[in-house]
């Protein structure tokens, strides 16, 4: 005998799986969008723009330290939109 689950989509929630383990709510989200490649011109990743130290790093971090993090990555986004990233 085989047993069939109900398939009401009212009463089916949906999961999400992820590679990070859940982070306490006083924590910045990662920033990462699942674009892991590091460019060779500017040693960020293409994806958040995070460093290879930073995004190894990134759950040792305090959440100041989080922050700190996400400041300089939008900081390195406008410098790199601005076209002064290497200036």
């Amino acid at each position: 005998m085989r047993y069939h689950a109900a398939r009401d989509p009212a009463t089916i929630t949906q999961s999400v799986m992820t590679a990070e383990p859940a982070a306490p709510s006083s924590d910045p989200p990662s920033p990462c969008i699942g674009v892991c490649v590091l460019n060779p011109h500017t040693q960020l990743c293409d994806g958040c723009y995070r460093t290879l130290n930073e995004i190894a790093a990134w759950w040792d971090y305090t959440p100041d330290q989080k922050r700190e993090v996400l400041a300089q990555t939008e900081a390195r986004l406008a410098r790199i939109l601005e076209g002064v990233f290497f200036d």
